[in-house]
């Protein structure tokens, strides 16, 4: 009987979801036509890039170097590293890049370990720009993504554009081309219902541009999440865009603005990256029980379908290994992966873009089963958890966070020693032409 329910409702659930994505979502695309994605190019708002970094070595030096080389006017760019306490040579790294940047690098360091989220937060108090890009410090930018970006703030009511997150270390295993496959459909595919209605749910802080008056509004909000007393640094992101949908303002995408991130190539830092991403969605799903109702009703109805997904599968799946029916589900869902692949490769082949091959995402069939059984019940019994699993965090309390008032806000960074001259952040945040003209007279040490 139970098992029987359980079929239906994820059946249900399924169809609902089938349609929203495939069908609703696909249409909708199709109807607004160039609409779907609206742009201005003639708005060139000043814009602050704020990479949070830890321990990412040299590979920051690739992050920053797509920065440096965006195509936007160089006196309304600003680019800052936020170093949050790295135990490596990120920071050195980092800051070796300072003399050749032409003064619209900033290197600073935050005194505690702070998380990404607050490290963010500092810049945004002392930026006077108008927009403010999040860039994560693992990936490659695309020259044009900022400008992509900003063109799509065309009403007032847009506070965050997201970018499209594409996998840079395809080949490098079976489990980068897997996830390779899982990152395209997810932009291409699985957020067109939400993207149709200005309400995407999550956008990924690997490329995404905020307003930076609402994230002065939410900033106290942002600063102070825990649960159960706990701080936690995990689902800032997720978390962020839903503050931001929940305060009334509107959120959109674009596959025009691009970046590459590095995709986990070994099976214990996915399981560590998926538990983190599993905690964040069972928080964020019961956060939004409040509110979610207020929204579109399309969009909610949505948003419950997913919950509900990720709290009802773990249950058919230890039924099915009860009843021996375990081998006939796992059937079904190559049979699903295999198809999705297929539709990858479709979608694909006139892109000029590197390819894999579209049966590599049948594995994901296997590796299901392993999130759902194992890590959705281990997230919800560990949703006070404060640390992040991928970057190997070392814990250290933070130091009391500040609201926003004036310049003594960024007391919480500082310049670095050795590379940066010490001097109040705001005057390096590149708001205007002779911002930048005047630090970049200034010694690079």
């Amino acid at each position: 009987m139970l098992n029987s329910a359980l079929v239906i409702l994820l059946q249900a659930l399924g169809a609902v979801l089938f349609f929203n994505r495939f069908i609703a979502g696909v249409a909708l695309r199709l109807l607004k036509k160039e609409s779907f994605d609206e742009a201005d190019y003639s708005f060139e708002p000043t814009v602050t890039v704020v990479v949070p970094m830890y321990n990412e070595g040299a590979s920051i030096r690739g992050t920053v170097a797509s920065l440096l080389a965006l195509e936007y006017p160089a006196g309304k760019l600003e680019v800052v590293v936020v170093d949050d306490c790295s135990t490596d040579d990120s920071f050195a790294h980092a800051s070796a890049m300072v003399a050749g940047s032409g003064g619209r690098l900033r290197v600073l360091r935050n005194k505690h370990n702070l998380g990404k989220r607050k490290s963010i937060n500092r810049v945004v108090l002392a930026s006077q720009a108008e927009i403010i890009v999040s860039v994560d410090s693992d990936v490659v930018v695309d020259r044009r993504a900022v400008r992509e970006l900003v063109a799509r703030f065309v009403r007032p009511e847009i506070a965050a554009v997201g970018g499209w997150v594409d996998v840079r270390n395809k080949s490098d295993n079976w489990l980068t081309r897997m996830q390779t496959i899982k990152y395209f459909f997810s932009y291409h595919f699985l957020k067109n219902l939400e993207w149709a209605f200005r309400r995407v749910m999550c956008l990924s802080g690997c490329l995404t541009a905020y307003r930076r008056n609402v994230l002065v509004e939410l900033h106290p909000v942002l600063e102070h999440r825990e649960i159960c007393g706990v701080p936690i640094k995990y689902g800032e992101d997720r978390f962020l865009t839903r503050q931001i949908i929940k305060a009334g303002h509107l959120t959109t995408m674009t596959l025009k603005a691009v970046c590459w991130t590095a995709a986990p190539t070994r099976l214990d830092d996915y399981f560590a990256q998926q538990l983190r991403w599993r905690r964040s969605n069972i928080v964020d799903y019961f956060g939004a029980l409040s509110h979610v109702w207020s929204l579109n009703p399309v969009i909610a109805v949505h948003y419950f379908a997913l919950f509900a997904m990720i709290l009802a599968y773990p249950a058919l799946l230890v039924t099915a290994v009860a009843k021996g029916q375990l081998f006939s589900m796992l059937t079904r869902q190559v049979i699903v992966t295999a198809i999705i692949g297929l539709g990858y490769w479709w979608k694909v082949r006139k892109l000029p873009i590197e390819r894999v091959h579209p049966l590599w995402f049948v594995s994901m069939a296997v590796i299901l089963p392993v999130i759902y059984a194992i890590l959705t019940p281990l997230a919800l019994f560990t949703l006070d958890s404060g640390s992040w699993e991928t970057r190997h965090h070392t814990e250290e309390e933070p130091e009391p966070s500040p609201e926003p008032r004036d310049r003594k806000d960024t007391d919480a960074l500082e310049d670095s020693g050795d590379a940066v001259p010490a001097r109040p952040m705001l005057d390096s945040v590149a708001v205007t032409s002779s911002a930048i003209s005047a630090r970049a007279e200034r010694p690079a040490a």
